[in-house]
């Protein structure tokens, strides 16, 4: 099990005042994924390449259809 209880949690800076938004953390090799109004709650998690992907998806809006 991977420990995100020290982990530098962040958001994106384009983040609503909604507080509708996800945070994410790097430990070692992974990525963790949180809901940021739950920070006690569940973290998915991902390898690094995994994450990079999506995020490289997301940039060039792939998943757009999704909405």
């Amino acid at each position: 099990m991977i420990d995100f209880s020290y982990a530098t949690w962040r958001k994106s800076t384009k983040t609503q005042q909604s507080g509708q938004c996800v945070e994410v953390a790097r430990v070692g090799e992974v990525v963790g994924v949180r809901d940021s109004k739950d920070p006690h709650g569940p973290v998915l998690v991902f390898r690094k390449g995994e994450f990079a992907s999506f995020l490289n998806g997301a940039t060039k809006g792939e998943f757009g259809d999704l909405l």
